[in-house]
């Protein structure tokens, strides 16, 4: 089967389920009409993230071909690999600009990302391990079962092949979801901004290719340049 779109949503066999990813959709709205004292909390925070992984849990017990479905085809990542390489240094180096020069010129204050729970931890926890098993999961989130099942739910509306094809709708949501996911902007506060047009790139990427590898080292390797320039920087 060629890469692409096609293998969001031709998957081999009908898929039960991708109304689920609808959950952490519905959780994450839920929060914003939350008072603030509950905004707060850390589990509250990181409520619509579990409930994301409940229902990528009940969703793969019931299918066949997860690991297909998701995006994670063996046969594709020694191209996940290069892709995402060149991807995550672009955006890396992108970004770095942007947080280090960008933010500071406008009046906004980056010395808060000692604070964060990243800033706190350890350099040696951090690089490579951490960074690595936060861009698994979170890819496996976002672009691997609520992107994926987001494209598999629109492609029925849709009678332009190239619409269902392109997702736009699974792909402006699954963007604003992952920005504005609670822990997200609870820790980087106006820095959560630069997570919209990640989004769109490592969205747009796993609609185009099929391939989850690719944003998941994309995504590491832009952590790592962020997060090495940032902790010499301040």
């Amino acid at each position: 089967m060629p890469p692409g779109p096609d293998r969001l949503v031709h998957a081999p066999a009908a898929e039960w389920g991708p109304a689920l990813a609808l959950l952490p959709l519905a959780a994450t709205l839920a929060y914003y009409v939350l008072p603030a004292s509950l905004q707060a909390q850390t589990s509250v925070q990181f409520a619509p993230q579990l409930l994301a992984y409940v229902a990528l849990f009940l969703w793969a017990s019931r299918n066949s071909a997860v690991r297909f479905r998701l995006g994670l085809d063996r046969a594709e990542v020694r191209t996940g690999l290069r892709q995402g390489l060149i991807t995550g240094l672009a955006l890396g180096g992108l970004n770095t600009g942007v947080i280090l020069a960008g933010v500071p010129f406008l009046g906004y204050d980056i010395t808060f990302l000692r604070q964060t729970p990243h800033g706190l931890l350890p350099l040696f926890v951090m690089i490579p391990w951490m960074i690595g098993i936060i861009a698994f999961f979170v890819e496996l989130n976002f672009r691997g079962f609520i992107l994926g099942r987001l494209a598999a739910l629109e492609c029925r509306l849709w009678k332009s092949g190239a619409a269902s094809r392109f997702s736009p709708l699974a792909l402006l949501t699954t963007t604003l979801l992952f920005a504005f996911d609670p822990f997200m902007v609870h820790t980087f506060q106006h820095l959560h901004w630069i997570a919209v047009w990640d989004g769109l790139i490592w969205g747009a990427i796993r609609l185009r290719t099929g391939n989850l590898c690719t944003t998941i080292v994309a995504h590491a390797v832009e952590v790592l340049i962020l997060y090495s320039a940032v902790k010499m920087a301040i």
